[in-house]
């Protein structure tokens, strides 16, 4: 999608503190954090959410899952835990329509979230 921020994001044209970047995806730190450590995993290919995602591109979480999970050691981030969260639509919070998983970690998460 021409105007997504995230795509601009994964073609390079817009900068980011990158921590992962492959043919399939992206990790990013969010530039608002809501914890010590707030990143964001992008796929590649844009998608508003994942009820957009076509039955033969289903793969495409999968692979954004495990990519997840090398970063997720890479940073250090599986001793203490860390949380996954995806929003889907306006009233979920989700600011940019392009499918992102948020990767929160870096000190005590509350529940409920919201």
């Amino acid at each position: 999608m021409e105007d997504c921020i995230f795509c601009k994001i994964a073609k390079g044209e817009i900068p980011s503190e990158k921590v992962y970047d492959d043919e399939h995806s992206v990790i990013f730190k969010d530039l608002n954090p809501k914890a010590p450590v707030h990143l964001l995993a992008i796929p590649k290919e844009h998608y508003a959410g994942v009820h957009e995602i076509p039955s033969d591109k289903i793969d495409t979480m999968g692979t954004l899952y495990a990519t997840i999970g090398k970063v997720v050691k890479q940073e250090n981030l599986t001793e203490n835990g860390y949380r996954l969260v995806i929003n889907s639509g306006k009233d979920s919070g989700q600011l940019v329509p392009h499918i992102h998983v948020h990767i929160l970690s870096g000190r005590k998460l509350t529940w409920p979230p919201g």
